[in-house]
């Protein structure tokens, strides 16, 4: 117990018998320190006192697939420090294969009674994926807000940036270069925002040929290996469903002996951090991150506050960053 009360005090700054009367429920401390304390005790992986645990904490889950993709990270960024600019604690929870689950972090957030969670990008993303434990955070009524585009069935809000708005800009662009044979890169047939890149691709091109379109993993490699296919059936623009699955894709194609962009033109999505700084630099559609994970985190804390959430999508507009990975289509002769 003392060492508790010793570890507790140094974290928050405050004596251990300031610890001790919040522990014990004793007057005379602000808001403000108890909670601090409370949130010590969870950080800290210590039980609150029984009289206190009917209580939620002041901590938020983040839970990400990934970091390797330098867009999480910013999301990251963005929506743990507005989390922290309204007295909420972040823990971020980000998986790893053959590792620990989003469904085991959200059974890890629940015992530490979370005030809320924040997932960007997951599961939810895909139809075939598992979902219960997110129908399990809907039982407990917990705050949950979803960053970009989900399956129908959950009941919770989210925010996106809006596929089809991406993929038209993406397409304009190469079109505007004259590209006639178009081809994509998405993510798996399940993943919802692809199949809502892929829908707004069709509308555009009125036809699409279905071997211009291929799938991959969200990874370099992925986007290395589905380009070469387009590649090899004549495609002379590639939109691609994430920046790493461009940079996949400008590597196909030098792999290949052609020049980018003087052969293969090479658009991303996401416009994440150094794609400025890439050999060429890559053109790409940018997500407005900071608008959107601020937009997060105001329906998180409504919720929290007790203030009844639609379970809506807001769609945030996307802007084209055009930089060196796009030129003029080749003529017939130079295909």
């Amino acid at each position: 117990m003392t060492r508790r009360l010793a570890e507790v005090a140094k974290k928050v700054g405050v004596s251990e018998a300031t610890v001790s009367r919040v522990l014990n429920g004793k007057p005379g401390v602000s808001e403000a320190t108890r909670q601090a304390v409370l949130t010590a005790l969870d950080v800290l992986g210590y039980e609150r006192p029984t009289q206190l645990r009917g209580e939620r904490a002041r901590l938020v889950g983040l839970v990400l697939p990934e970091l390797q993709n330098p867009i999480f990270p910013a999301f990251a960024e963005v929506i743990g420090g507005a989390l922290a600019q309204l007295g909420l604690t972040p823990v971020l929870c980000t998986q790893t294969k053959g590792g620990v689950s989003e469904a085991d972090y959200v059974d890890l957030l629940l015992q530490q009674q979370v005030s809320g969670v924040v997932f960007a990008g997951g599961l939810y993303a895909q139809a075939d994926a598992p979902h219960a434990h997110y129908r399990l955070l809907a039982e407990r009524n917990i705050p949950v807000v979803l960053v970009n585009a989900a399956i129908d069935d959950f009941g919770f809000p989210g925010v996106s940036c809006d596929d089809a708005v991406a993929v038209e800009q993406a397409w304009r662009h190469l079109a505007s270069l004259g590209h006639e044979r178009i081809g994509l890169v998405l993510g798996p047939g399940d993943h919802v925002p692809s199949a809502r890149k892929l829908a707004a691709a069709r509308e555009i091109a009125g036809e699409l040929p279905e071997e211009f379109v291929a799938r991959a993993i969200f990874s370099i490699e992925g986007g290395h290996a589905a380009a070469s296919r387009l590649i090899e059936r004549g495609v002379t623009g590639i939109i691609c469903a994430s920046d790493p699955l461009a940079l996949g894709a400008i590597r196909a194609a030098r792999r290949k002996g052609y020049d980018v962009p003087g052969r293969i033109s090479v658009v991303g999505y996401d416009d994440s951090a150094f794609m400025n700084c890439t050999e060429p630099p890559l053109t790409t559609v940018r997500q407005p991150i900071e608008a959107m994970g601020r937009a997060a985190v105001e329906l998180l804390n409504a919720q929290i506050g007790g203030t009844a959430v639609p379970a809506e999508e807001l769609l945030f507009e996307p802007e084209l960053v055009v930089r060196g990975s796009t030129a003029q289509a080749p003529r017939d002769g130079e295909r």
